[in-house]
């Protein structure tokens, strides 16, 4: 490497720059100091034309940048009018030195132009990504990252391990004229101590190119022709007064001495795709992605506070620190504050830095604000390092006509896009809660995953939604996607579902597309999809498919009563789903291997859940919760049937009360007997008191259960001992600490002698035969208390 590259490398190296232009700019993309040192260049130059790195296709949406409702972080976003997956975005933060120069230049009525390779070549260029990948692809933008990384080149020439801190120490703690630099805006000077910064990066990045070559990347070589295309046509324009802001990776391309002919050449025969190009919101969030050579930053909050700090950048971002953890309830006094300062100060000099930078200001948050504490210095680094900033596009970007109704739907429901994760609960009683469902579940719907449901803390009730909503800069290519199917969400959606419908080839699938219908309210599209939910259900006659069916068609009605829609037709087929259910669940229960078997136990839970929901129970005896009853005493008394399913069976019998207990001890028992195989007998078990149904409450209330499953314990022979214990652990770890306890008390302890007082026990055992009514009588006053009922009058006595 040269002795001036080496030199560059150094703090505090400055080199003499041309007098005349045109002026190569090379920047780092989201560099503070790269932008004030563009800033100062062009303020001292004063060019007749910006050039800057982007899609010459975004030209026409410059002006947009000085619209007082344009609010920085951007991005310029392009996609393929056919394929609208095939996109990329071109971020912009306040620090960028791309948004410095273009707003200086609209500022100072200066032409002002994008000079990369065409969004039409480069997403043409651009491989197809299938699969959840896809919006990770969408997210990157066109700079393309080469194989050498110069920054840590010129990091490691200077002696530094950290190319971060090497590049906040060469730029962004100097002044655009050298110098530690206090945050103030660059002043005017002369141009060629506004321009030397650039001159000694520009040949730092010649001499790495000529070291490495260009980077172990092609297509470098086609957008750098271009550039050099667009700044010939440029100079002949407006001579040679022309400042260039690209990439500092690109500067030794363009001042190099090329032919015409030879860069039209690389680009003869480039593909090519019809696009469009609009600015779309932008998060600090994603500008800390790393997608491309410099473009992807640590730390964006941290940036964006040097830029914008006008003098005393330390102490103010102290102060944000404070005022974050004062409203986290954290005690953060003024003099926690001129310490954590004086710290940061004194490590930086430690450390020979010339102003401390985030890694002195973190370590004096952590030892003076978060007393060593890694957790508040968490939500530092989430709120403030890298930030929640949400950027402002005017209406009149151009956008979809799909972009277009959401925006004017989510200010009409007051639902605005936020970068932070938030929680939403919604009452769908309420009108306009219930508009904001139909909302959320028609987006959720086009792929455009705004938000997700989430488990409600307030209320069970199916008027009650909960939701967790945050904004992602990607949705904007899912919406893109989305307008295939409308110009609104509505009809959006409704195209869409009725379209799955048609294609859908399983049934549980048609199930969940009508309960989505319902959600979202799609009255147009329920009848193509009932009519495929009725086709594919006549045709489906595997029990296992009807089974994962039915739960989703019985959430729907009971969501279709809440918002008072008509599903006569789904309850029809729910009812007819229901009957072949019970009639062809007992055969498929013979015969499965313990995978099958647990899959099926699962299939029943979730019947014998939605039978809940359908059974009207017009007649006594006739209803389908007595049908459904009949198959749960036939599974419970097959032999035949797997253990788990008998097991699930005769527990769902007990809980309703359709079992007594003494034939649910009886079923036990025989389950339990000598003669079953351990390996059957556990899985018993595991069906009658596993998982979260509330099966060791059951065992410590009724000691005769825990006494069969004891005895059988107790019983399997050692050989056999291991093969069951993996399938036992499985079913009583899942137990809550205090009955895994108490169930160990009542084993230690033994059962309890016939006729002893069971309210002598140490532990409660378990029902008795009958009502005792002294001991309820005993109870019902403290009942009374609990639920705010007066006391009984006291009968006079005669």
């Amino acid at each position: 490497m040269s002795g001036a590259a080496v030199a560059a490398a150094r703090p505090g190296r400055t080199a003499t720059g041309p007098a005349a232009g045109p002026w190569l700019l090379g920047v780092r993309h989201h560099g503070p100091g790269s932008a004030r040192a563009v800033l100062a260049a062009l303020r001292a130059a004063r060019p007749a034309a910006v050039l800057i790195e982007g899609p010459p296709e975004g030209d026409a949406l410059l002006p947009l940048a000085a619209d007082p409702h344009m609010r920085p972080p951007v991005a310029l976003l392009a996609h393929a009018v056919d394929d609208p997956g095939r996109a990329s975005f071109w971020p912009m933060a306040a620090f960028s030195p791309e948004w410095v120069a273009i707003r200086w230049a609209l500022d100072h009525d200066v032409p002002v132009r994008f000079i990369d390779l065409p969004a039409a070549h480069s997403l043409a260029l651009k491989e197809p990504v299938e699969g959840p990948e896809r919006a990770e692809e969408a997210e990157e933008e066109e700079e393309v990252t080469p194989v050498v990384d110069p920054i840590r080149v010129l990091a490691g020439t200077a002696g530094y391990d950290d190319p971060e801190r090497w590049w906040e120490d060469v730029v962004e703690h100097r002044s655009p004229t050298g110098g530690a630099d206090s945050g103030a805006p660059p002043s005017e000077g002369a141009p060629g101590d506004a321009l030397a910064p650039f001159g000694a990066l520009a040949e730092a990045m010649a001499a790495l190119r000529e070291a490495y070559g260009d980077g172990g990347q092609p297509r470098d070589a086609v957008r750098e022709a271009y550039m050099r295309i667009q700044l010939r046509t440029a100079r002949k324009e407006f001579g040679d007064g022309v400042a260039v802001v690209c990439g500092a990776w690109h500067v030794p391309a363009l001042a190099a001495r090329t032919t015409l002919a030879a860069d039209r050449a690389l680009l003869k025969g480039l593909p090519k795709v019809k696009t469009d190009l609009t600015w779309v919101p932008w998060t600090h969030r994603r500008l800390a992605r790393r997608s491309g050579y410099g473009a992807g930053i640590d730390s964006p909050g941290w940036y964006g506070h040097l830029f914008e700090a006008a003098d005393r950048p330390i102490e103010r971002w102290m102060t944000k620190v404070a005022g974050l953890l004062r409203a986290e309830d954290r005690f953060v006094s003024t003099a926690h504050v001129i310490e954590a300062v004086r710290l940061a100060e004194t490590l930086a000099a430690l450390r020979g830095r010339p102003l401390a930078g985030l890694g002195e200001t973190t370590d004096a948050v952590r030892a003076v604000m978060c007393e060593g504490s890694d957790v508040p210095l968490a939500l530092v680094r989430d709120r403030l390092i890298v930030g929640e900033s949400l950027g402002e596009v005017p209406d009149t970007a151009p956008a979809v006509p799909l972009q277009r109704d959401l925006t004017r739907s989510q200010r009409t429901l007051r639902l605005k896009p936020e970068a932070s994760e938030r929680e939403l609960d919604l009452d769908l009683r309420k009108e306009t809660d219930a508009a904001r469902s139909h909302l959320l579940h028609r987006l959720r719907l086009l792929d455009v995953g705004w938000g997700d449901p989430v488990a409600g803390r307030g209320s069970t009730g199916t008027f009650r939604e909960s939701w967790r909503l945050r904004w992602e800069p990607e949705l904007h290519v899912r919406v893109a996607e989305a307008g295939v199917w409308g110009t609104t969400v509505l009809t959006a959606a409704t195209a869409k579902a009725a379209s799955q419908a048609v294609a859908a080839t399983a049934l549980a699938d048609v199930t969940a597309l009508a309960e989505h219908c319902l959600l979202a309210e799609l009255p147009d599209a329920l009848p193509v999809v009932m009519k495929a939910l009725a086709d594919r259900a006549a045709l489906d006659a595997d029990v296992g498919h009807l089974a994962d069916a039915l739960p989703a068609l019985a959430r729907s009605l009971r969501y279709g009563d809440v918002r008072s829609t008509d599903t006569a037709a789904l309850a029809e087929v729910a009812a007819g789903l229901a009957e072949r259910i019970c009639v062809g669940l007992p055969p498929a229960c013979a015969g499965l291997d313990p995978d099958g078997a647990e899959a099926l136990r699962g299939q029943v839970e979730a019947v014998h859940g939605a039978i809940g929901l359908l059974d009207t129970g017009a007649e006594p005896g006739t209803g389908l919760r007595e049908r459904w009853d009949a198959v749960l005493h036939k599974l419970a008394a097959r032999d035949a049937v797997a253990g788990v399913i008998r097991g699930r069976a005769t527990r769902l019998l007990l809980d309703e009360g359709r079992l007594a207990e003494d034939e649910a001890a009886r079923l036990m028992g025989l389950a339990l007997s000598p003669g079953t195989p351990p390996a059957e007998a556990a899985a018993w078990i595991e069906g009658f008191v596993g998982g979260a149904s509330g099966g060791g409450m059951l065992l410590v209330h009724d000691e005769r259960l825990l006494g069969l499953v004891d005895a059988w314990l107790t019983g399997v022979p050692a050989d056999q001992f291991t093969d069951v214990l993996p399938l036992l652990r499985r079913t009583f770890s899942a137990y809550e600490p205090g009955v895994r306890r108490t169930l160990g008390e009542l084993v230690r302890r033994g059962p309890v002698p016939e006729g002893a007082r069971r309210d002598a026990a140490p532990v409660t055992g378990g029902f008795g035969p009958g009502l005792d009514p002294a001991r309820a009588d005993a109870v019902e006053p403290v009942l009374r208390l609990l639920l705010g009922r007066p006391p009984e009058p006291v009968e006079a006595a005669v």
